[in-house]
C-alpha cells in the first residue's frame, strides 16, 4: 500500500506541474494571439486611415496625400487620431480577447511640405519613373541635355553680343561723325550731301524700344489677365512643420529626378500653348518667371526667349560669309555717307545685332503662334533680308515661317524651366497646385497639411491584465 500511495503522490506532483506548463503555453499563446490582434488591428487602421486619400490630388496630379487639417486648412491631429481609433476598434473586438484600446497617438509625421517640399519632390520623381520606362527615360535625358547644352550655347552668344555694346559704340561713333561732318561742311561752306544708304539702324532701336510682348504675340492672341496673392500661397507664408520620424527624408539632387520632375510639370501644369481654365492660366510660365500675374510671367520667358534665338542668330550670322559680306557692304557705305570710313566697324556690329534682333522677333512669334524652329538656324532657315529690316513691324506674320523639325513653344520653355533652381521650382509648383485647388472651391486647402508619412502607437489592454504598446509606421510611397 505504502508503494502505490507514493506513485499516486508523485503522477500528482508530476501532473501539477504538466497543467501549470500548459496553462503557461495556453496563456502565452493567448499573449501571443493578442499582441498580433493589436498589431493587425493598428495595421488596418493606418490602411484605412491612408485609404482616405486627397481624390484631387490623386487625380489631377497624381499625387497620394492625406489631408490632415479636414478641410479647415490647419493641422488637426487630434482628428487623425480619433479616425485611427475609429478604425482599429472593430479589429480589436472581434474575437473575445476583451482588448481594449486605452489611448493612441502620433510619435512622427511627414508633410508634403516638409525639407522644401521633398516628400512632394520625391514622389513625382517615383511616379515619373514607373510611367515613362527605361527606354522613355533614356529618350527623355538624351533630349534634354542635348536641348540644354545647344541653349546654354546660344545663352552665353547672347551675353557676348550684347557685353559688346554695339548699339551704343554706334550712337557714339555716330554723334562724333556728325559732329565732324557738320564742321567739315561748315569749313568747306557747303552743304552735307545726305547718307547714300539706307540706314536701318535707326528704325531698329526704336522697334527694340518696343514692349516684348507686342513685338512676339500674334495678332487676335488673347493674353490671360489672371493674378495671384503670393503672400497666401506656399512659397509665401510660413508653413507648418510636420514631426521628424525615425527613418528621414534623403534630398534627392541628381539630375535625372530634376529631368524627371521638369516633364511632370510639363504634363500636369498650364502654359501658354495649353492655359489651365483653373488658378494662373500660364503655371510653367510661373515656374519660370515668380511673378504675380500671368502677364508679367509671360513677359519674363518671352524676353529670355527673344535674348537665347538673339544669340543663336548672332552666331548665325558670324558664321554665314554671305551675309557678313552684305552688312559690311552696307555698314561701308553708311560710314562713306558720314564721311568717317573707319567708322564702318562698328557700324557693321550694330548692323548684324540688329538683324540679329529682327530675325529673334519673328523667331519667337511663330512660337507664340504655336510654331516650330530649329534650336540652331542654318543660311537657308533664314526669313528676314538685311534690306528688309526696316519692314519688320509691317512683315511680323507675313515673313515669319514654321519649321516641322524645329523645337515648339513648349520645348523651348522647358529648358528654360530646368535653369531654375530645384527649391524655387518645387516650391512654385506647390504654389500652383494649391491655388488650383482653391479656385475649385476648396478654398482653406493647403499643401502644408497634407501627410504624407505618419508614425502611430497604441496603448491596449488584453484580458484587463496585461497592457501593450505597439508602433507602427506607414507613407506614400
Amino acid at each position: 500500500m505504502r508503494k502505490k500511495g507514493s506513485v499516486t503522490v508523485f503522477l500528482t506532483l508530476i501532473l501539477s506541474l504538466l497543467l501549470s506548463l500548459i496553462c503557461a503555453s495556453i496563456e502565452s499563446v493567448r499573449m501571443a494571439s493578442a499582441r498580433t490582434q493589436i498589431l493587425n488591428g493598428m495595421d488596418i487602421g493606418l490602411y484605412s486611415l491612408f485609404g482616405q486619400y486627397d481624390k484631387e490630388l490623386l487625380t489631377d496630379y497624381d499625387l497620394f496625400a492625406l489631408d490632415g487639417s479636414r478641410g479647415g486648412g490647419q493641422l488637426d491631429l487630434a482628428a487623425v487620431c480619433d479616425e485611427l481609433e475609429v478604425y482599429m476598434n472593430p479589429v480589436l473586438k472581434q474575437n473575445s480577447q476583451k482588448l481594449t484600446l486605452c489611448q493612441s497617438g502620433l510619435t512622427g509625421y511627414r508633410l508634403l511640405t516638409d525639407q522644401k517640399g521633398e516628400a512632394f519632390y520625391q514622389q513625382i520623381v517615383g511616379y515619373m519613373q514607373e510611367t515613362l520606362g527605361s527606354q522613355g527615360i533614356q529618350l527623355l535625358l538624351g533630349r534634354m541635355s542635348e536641348r540644354q547644352e545647344k541653349t546654354a550655347q546660344a545663352d552665353q552668344s547672347a551675353n557676348q553680343a550684347q557685353s559688346k555694346g554695339s548699339i551704343d559704340r554706334y550712337d557714339s561713333e555716330m554723334n562724333q561723325a556728325s559732329e565732324k561732318s557738320q564742321q567739315a561742311a561748315e569749313e568747306a561752306q557747303v552743304v552735307p550731301q545726305a547718307p547714300p544708304a539706307k540706314n536701318p539702324i535707326t528704325i531698329m532701336k526704336r522697334i527694340m524700344k518696343r514692349g516684348v510682348l507686342e513685338l512676339v504675340l500674334p495678332g487676335g492672341n488673347g493674353l490671360s489677365t489672371k493674378e495671384i496673392e503670393k503672400g497666401t500661397l506656399v512659397s509665401g507664408r510660413g508653413l507648418q512643420q510636420g514631426m521628424e520620424m525615425p527613418d528621414g527624408m534623403t534630398v534627392e539632387n541628381s539630375y535625372t529626378s530634376e529631368v524627371f520632375f521638369q516633364q511632370y510639370l510639363m504634363e500636369h501644369l498650364g502654359s501658354y500653348a495649353e492655359p489651365s481654365s483653373t488658378g494662373l492660366a500660364y503655371q510653367v510660365e510661373y515656374i519660370f518667371g515668380g511673378k504675380d500675374s500671368d502677364e508679367d510671367n509671360l513677359k519674363a520667358v518671352a524676353s529670355k526667349l527673344l535674348f537665347i534665338r538673339e544669340g543663336v542668330n548672332f552666331a548665325c550670322l558670324m558664321a554665314d560669309n554671305v551675309k557678313r559680306s552684305e552688312a559690311q557692304a552696307l555698314a561701308t557705305a553708311i560710314a562713306s555717307g558720314f564721311l568717317v570710313p573707319p567708322a564702318a566697324v562698328i557700324i557693321e556690329a550694330a548692323l548684324i545685332l540688329c538683324w540679329a534682333f529682327a530675325e529673334s522677333v519673328l523667331d519667337v512669334r511663330e512660337l507664340f503662334a504655336g510654331g516650330r524652329i530649329p534650336l540652331v538656324k542654318s543660311s537657308g532657315d533664314w526669313q528676314i533680308s538685311l534690306e528688309n529690316l526696316p519692314d519688320l513691324m509691317e512683315g511680323l506674320d507675313s515673313m515669319r515661317r514654321n519649321d516641322e523639325k524645329g523645337m515648339s513653344y513648349k520645348d523651348y520653355l522647358q529648358v528654360l524651366v530646368l535653369t531654375v533652381s530645384k527649391e524655387k521650382k518645387v516650391m512654385r509648383a506647390m504654389d500652383m497646385i494649391e491655388n488650383t485647388i482653391r479656385e475649385k472651391g476648396r478654398k482653406n486647402f493647403c499643401m502644408d497639411s497634407c501627410i504624407v508619412a505618419l508614425e502611430a502607437f497604441a496603448d491596449v489592454k488584453a484580458n484587463k491584465k496585461k497592457d501593450f504598446q505597439v508602433i507602427r509606421q506607414y507613407c506614400y510611397e
